[in-house]
């Protein structure tokens, strides 16, 4: 059901917090309208507002089908604000079992396109165990020979 999650960040100075995500971090994003600028991350999206004070932050989940949301949470006996549609997205609110909400919305907005995140790479083993480890091995005359595979065609 979950397709990613939208993180706001709030700032007095949103223009440079944007322009450090851009250019410092290197995220990509796209301009959802009107200079606001939503960056990709795997697999979720971080965007930064204007504020009066640091350290505000919202977190929404994001969903591909807000109203079939609001019914499975409806199902479960759990309470969801009126649906709203305010343009970027379909939205509602989650109550939550200690008493705050939490958003979730079905965007409407471009999305950027998420990150790719790098395969790890193994760690080489140090010289020592590589020599150790080739002094144990048979020489390659006494190691056993397996016989050749004959190519076969394909029909």
């Amino acid at each position: 059901m979950w397709s990613g999650a939208h993180a706001v960040i709030y700032s007095k100075d949103a223009d440079s917090d944007r322009a450090f995500l851009r250019d410092v971090l290197g995220l990509g994003g796209v301009d959802a309208g009107g200079g606001w600028l939503i960056f990709g991350l795997p697999p979720a999206e971080v965007a930064v507002h204007p504020a009066a004070e640091n350290d505000q932050h919202e977190l929404f989940l994001m969903c591909d089908d807000v109203e079939r949301f609001v019914r499975d949470m409806k199902a479960k006996g759990v309470d969801c604000s009126p649906i709203q549609n305010p343009g970027w997205g379909i939205l509602t609110q989650v109550a939550l079992p200690g008493g705050g909400k939490l958003g979730v919305y079905q965007p409407r907005h471009a999305r950027p396109k998420p990150m790719r995140v790098a395969a790890a790479k193994r760690k080489k083993a140090p010289a020592k165990k590589r020599a150790a480890a080739a002094k144990g091995r048979k020489s390659g005359a006494a190691r056993k020979r397996r016989p050749a595979r004959r190519k076969t065609s394909r029909r």
